[in-house]
């Protein structure tokens, strides 16, 4: 199978570059694939087409504003971008660092507010650890002082509205990198609507780091590797997901974030096992899913792992089509895009 195999066209245009004016008034597609319809309808009436009992499995990190911008000693700028906190120590982080001219250990970066990034040891041929050293607990100036890191094809910086729109309503957890987007359509309101109509909803955590945007350098599929992310699966949503199965309803995951944490820690028999650990499941064509019985996502990017992923659920010429019908019919695509549910 070919990375090729993935790619279409998309014009530049239909790449949202903000988000709606209102969370849930964007388009949603519909994918059923016991007919093979492909119907549209607003995001906001998701509820009529999921049953009481049906089961929303949400992953509720939240992004962290992991850019930050300073200087070298020298007036030189430099970005980093933050990755994972490295070691027990919570001021070190394994981090990016650009810059015009090369890094080196025991380099100090000078940040807003008399923050100070001191770079401590490289650790692999793209990260460093840095230990960042002030008057107040880092954690406490990042959420002041970072900036939302927006994927890069949005091309533009991020703004205070991004502060709220690029974070799901139900976030929680900080650490990640990048946001779940097919939850960015839900607001507070829909899903106490979901409720009332008895749709059960339960969370889990997955922190989406920077390999969501990374591209697929090889061609052949099977010879990509995957990044590794942190998930945490509770017992209460194991146990939910067990208790739907067995009254024969069904498990919506949001998010393919969601659906990989679900089918990364799903037994052979389709038990999910609570628990945490690195998520490192790539998940393409010929994959068996063995707990995700519908699926609510966003429009991806031509080649990705997420297009693959949608695509061994629906199938990939079905996806195909849609993908072309969505073209047509002139959805928006991307993180701030519209939404589609495969069912």
């Amino acid at each position: 199978m070919l990375v090729k195999d993935f790619d279409f066209h998309l014009p530049p245009e239909l790449i949202a570059r903000h988000p709606a004016i209102e969370r849930d008034a964007s388009r949603l597609m519909v994918l059923n694939r016991r007919t093979g319809g492909i119907g549209e309808d607003r995001f906001r009436n998701i509820a009529s087409y999921l049953a009481p009992g049906d089961l929303l499995v949400m992953n509720d990190t939240r992004v962290i504003p992991a850019r930050i911008l300073g200087r070298r000693e020298s007036g030189g700028k430099v970005e980093i971008f933050l990755l994972r906190r490295a070691g027990g120590n919570p001021e070190c982080w394994s981090c990016l660092l650009r810059a015009s001219k090369r890094f080196r250990p025991g380099q100090v970066i000078d940040l807003a507010t008399g923050m100070k990034a001191m770079i401590r040891t490289r650790l692999d041929d793209d990260s460093w650890q840095v230990e960042f050293i002030g008057s107040e607990p880092f954690d406490s100036w990042l959420e002041r002082e970072g900036r939302i890191p927006l994927p890069p094809y949005l091309q533009r910086d991020d703004d205070e509205r991004d502060r709220e729109r690029y974070q799901t309503v139900y976030a929680q957890t900080p650490g990640a990198v990048a946001a779940p987007t097919a939850g960015l359509h839900f607001t507070r309101e829909l899903l106490t609507e979901l409720e009332g109509k008895g749709v059960v909803v339960a969370h889990l955590t997955l922190h989406t780091g920077l390999g969501t945007f990374l591209p697929v350098r090889v061609e052949r599929v099977q010879d990509h590797r995957i990044h590794t992310e942190r998930y945490v699966l509770p017992r209460a949503t194991a146990d939910a997901i067990l208790a739907a199965k067995e009254r024969g309803n069904r498990v919506v995951a949001v998010g393919t974030t969601t659906a990989r944490t679900l089918e990364y820690a799903a037994n052979g028999d389709g038990n999910v096992r609570a628990g945490n650990g690195d998520a490192d499941i790539f998940i393409y064509p010929g994959h068996c899913f063995k707990v995700v019985d519908a699926l609510v996502t966003n429009f991806h990017l031509p080649e990705s792992t997420l297009l693959m992923l949608v695509s061994a659920f629906a199938g990939r010429e079905y996806v195909a089509e849609a993908y072309r019908e969505a073209v047509k019919r002139g959805f928006r695509f991307y993180s701030y895009g519209d939404a589609m549910l495969i069912c």
